[in-house]
């Protein structure tokens, strides 16, 4: 299967499950709606969905799964979160310590899945209306950073919102604008347009997850509330166990993106 021209979702998955494909998958399954991951054990489930719930931007809730059930049927007849994603990153008190392709090995009874919305399923709406989505072309995942703008604290998650970045001509970025603002399970509308040291940004050429950004002359840089955010609300409540998506290793899920 070419890896480049999944068709659909589920066709993506089962590369994923098979351990065929392993990358990121921006631009993959156009679309179709990704989500970012989030696995804790139950205890700790009802301080996230709070979380979630008073961080709209960051953390837009897609599904829930049932305490212990691995499965996700309303994102997936089949899906199985537990082989369906190209890379999960694993916790342990706060820390990432590990990167795997599957986590069947890690799986528990008392494991509780969050999946939460993701820019990568707005990008369909922008090569749609033929604006350039900069990170695609080069072939690169999109540039991720850590800002100082801070979440809304719910029991032991808090931290900083984590923002992804794509650039473009001041028209190009208008119309990026309007054509995310009507897709808010995807983050909507950006958080910040412009000047990244406003948002605690020191060098756009470095950022905190993905690869180093594509920018253009007379580009405008625009920045979107980025699921990965809860990663940092996961080294700061320090959980046992928490197992997310590696950055930009989305889950795609069967839900389609509506492009206005």
């Amino acid at each position: 299967m070419d890896t480049l021209h999944f068709e659909t979702a589920e066709q993506l998955r089962l590369a994923c499950r098979r351990g065929q494909f392993s990358a990121p998958t921006s631009g993959l399954a156009e679309g179709y709606q990704q989500g970012n991951i989030v696995i804790l054990p139950s205890a700790l489930a009802d301080d996230f969905l709070r979380y979630c719930v008073r961080n709209p931007k960051p953390a837009p809730i897609l599904g829930i799964s049932e305490v212990g059930d691995p499965r996700l049927p309303s994102l997936g007849a089949d899906l199985d979160i537990r082989f369906d994603a190209p890379r999960y990153r694993v916790f342990r008190n706060g820390e990432a310590v590990d990167t795997v392709t599957d986590i069947e090995a890690l799986w528990r009874d008392d494991f509780v899945t969050f999946v939460l919305g993701c820019s990568f399923s707005f990008e369909t709406a922008l090569l749609r209306a033929d604006i350039p989505v900069r990170h695609i072309e080069a072939g690169r995942n999109v540039a991720m950073y850590e800002t100082n703008i801070e979440t809304a604290p719910s029991g032991p998650f808090s931290g900083p919102m984590v923002v992804s970045m794509r650039s473009f001509t001041p028209q190009d970025a208008i119309r990026a604008i309007i054509l995310s603002s009507h897709l808010p399970q995807a983050h909507g509308a950006p958080v910040h347009i412009g000047d990244p040291s406003q948002i605690g940004i020191s060098d756009l050429a470095k950022p905190d997850f993905g690869d180093a950004p594509v920018i253009h002359p007379g580009d405008v840089t625009v920045f979107w509330a980025c699921g990965v955010t809860p990663q940092t609300a996961i080294r700061h409540a320090r959980p046992e166990i928490a197992i997310t998506h590696a950055p930009g290793h989305m889950l795609v899920t069967d839900l389609r993106t509506e492009i206005a």
